[in-house]
């Protein structure tokens, strides 16, 4: 499966961006998928993660309110909608899948997704 993520990009403080995935070989009802980032110098961390059954999504507390996830089952794409950017959310933004349905425990763990998009760049200016 090969993951292409799209859509980063230089925004002001409290601008929006919307990053697409588009992975190549995949039925999305079966899957689980789910965006991280990392900050230079920083861990890889998680933002939000949807299991298109039942289709629920999840959020990293830091981003909750702020950015959405969802998917286009016809277009086979993955989205993460981003509004009310910081600074802080500067990073590079991977999407991440896995084959299935992940347990709710599993949904925050980088570990837990076997396929990875090459990264898009996010930065936020103040």
């Amino acid at each position: 499966v090969q993951l292409q993520a799209s859509g980063g990009g230089l925004v002001q403080t409290g601008g929006s961006l919307r990053l697409s995935c588009a992975p190549s070989t995949v039925t999305f009802s079966t899957s689980t998928m789910a965006w991280f980032r990392q900050a230079p110098g920083e861990e890889r961390e998680f933002v939000a993660a949807t299991r298109f059954t039942p289709g629920s999504p999840y959020y990293a507390g830091s981003v909750k309110g702020r950015f959405t996830i969802s998917g286009d089952n016809a277009k086979r794409t993955l989205y993460l909608q981003m509004n009310s950017l910081k600074p802080e959310d500067t990073a590079v933004y991977y999407c991440a899948l896995h084959r299935g349905t992940l347990i709710l425990s599993a949904l925050y763990t980088s570990g837990a997704y076997e396929h990875w998009g090459q990264g898009t760049q996010v930065t936020v200016s103040s």
